[in-house]
């Protein structure tokens, strides 16, 4: 009798190899913006052209975003992530071989590309499998996995000094052993009710999500806009101010590292007191950790501090985000609103470098802590023009 090996249709084992995917991207993505920066450095390239290279990663996450929802209704999730782990893989390997800027520049959209389509699956894969009670702790754990990731791959700079192919033979290895897992996952598809995902069209799927769910994707913009601000100004404005640049290595560090201790404790509190009332808390509070930060350079022990609860609050944005706009949306139209998810991420991360070093120039001391202190009160009022219109209409109509 002829066999062959079966998908496996176990909600726990997918879960947990979606998990997976999520810390092997993020891992790719913290590992390549700085070994790729020190190498260009080493290379005697310009700053400014370093921060173009390094922008290469989101242009690929925006050029894919408009492009990403039609394949996965199509085809379903398996096919579009083991697609994505194919291009990261493959890209991952080939930086090495030839190092020219404009080259690199190539891979790293393609590598950005991966990134979304792994990203953007995955997300919508878990959204429509959780259950609203459990959707906030299996996002933060999504959202834990993805920190942990990009956390770890910074230490592979230290590689480099071994031998350059080091960091990318890890990571292109990590990706391939992930392809290998989701290859025994069950293939499915998103909601595709009829009235919603095709007879609306695709301008009526995004009116509907915006006018449904606009602030729960502003998280998604802010978290970018934060991540890059201080990986991308934080060095430069340290310098300026006198900080030690190895001080700021471990106050980034802090960041990165705090969140990972509260995503899941933030997630499963959004899940019992509702996602609007912890997003709001932690933008209130997250605020204050930022603006004490001017006020603390003089003592560094004070601004490690501020820096960790500044993470331990804000490391959760992304993913209580997700989870609050899967909240609101109805199943069918979860594909469309990742792909604004995707969208505005890479808007903020790309606006938050340029906004950073405009308020560097412009005001000097505190400048980068005044930038996303001003970003965090913008999405503080919006939090609450939304919960006084569309959330609390939204929650009384769920009620009835």
């Amino acid at each position: 009798m002829e066999q062959t090996a079966q998908p496996v249709n176990n909600p726990v084992f997918r879960y947990w190899v979606l998990v997976g995917m999520v810390l092997i991207a993020g891992f790719s993505q913290g590992m390549l913006l700085p070994v790729l920066a020190v190498m260009l450095e080493n290379a005697g390239i310009a700053s400014s052209a370093n921060g173009l290279n390094a922008a290469a990663l989101y242009i690929g996450i925006l050029l894919i975003s408009p492009f990403i929802e039609r394949p996965v209704r199509t085809f379903g999730y398996k096919p579009v992530i083991i697609t994505g782990l194919l291009l990261v893989t493959v890209s991952l390997i080939l930086f090495p071989f030839w190092q020219a800027f404009w080259f690199w520049f190539i891979l790293r959209i393609i590598v950005g590309v991966g990134d979304n389509l792994i990203h953007f699956s995955t997300q919508v894969w878990i959204s429509t499998t959780s259950s609203k009670e459990k959707r906030g702790r299996q996002l933060s754990i999504y959202g834990l996995a993805f920190g942990m990731g990009f956390g770890l791959g910074p230490l592979m700079t230290s590689l480099l000094s071994v031998n350059e192919f080091l960091p990318f033979i890890i990571a292109s290895s990590t990706s391939f052993i992930a392809w290998i897992f989701i290859l025994f996952l069950r293939n499915e598809w998103p909601d595709n009710e009829i009235e919603t995902a095709a007879k609306m069209g695709t301008m009526g799927r995004y009116k509907k999500v915006v006018k449904l769910a606009w602030f729960a994707f502003l998280p998604s913009f802010c978290f970018g806009y934060l991540e890059a601000s201080l990986h991308g100004n934080y060095p430069v404005y340290a310098l300026r101010a006198g900080i030690d640049i190895e001080w700021a290595a471990v106050l980034l560090s802090s960041f990165v590292f705090g969140s990972l201790f509260t995503q899941i404790p933030l997630g499963m509190l959004s899940d019992r007191v509702g996602r609007s009332k912890v997003l709001r808390v932690i933008i209130f509070f997250g605020l204050i950790a930022f603006l004490s930060m001017s006020t603390a350079e003089q003592n560094m022990w004070v601004l490690l501090t501020c820096f960790i609860i500044a993470g331990m609050l804000l490391g959760s944005l992304f993913s209580l985000g997700i989870a609050y706009m899967a909240d609101l949306l109805p199943s069918s139209l979860l594909p469309t609103g990742n792909v604004m998810m995707a969208v505005l991420f890479a808007l903020g991360s790309m606006t938050g470098p340029l906004a950073g070093g405009f308020f560097i120039e412009l005001i000097g001391d505190g400048a980068i802590y005044y930038s996303i202190s001003g970003m965090l009160l913008l999405m503080l009022i919006a939090g609450f023009i939304f919960d006084r219109t569309t959330g609390k209409n939204q929650e009384q109509s769920e009620a009835a």
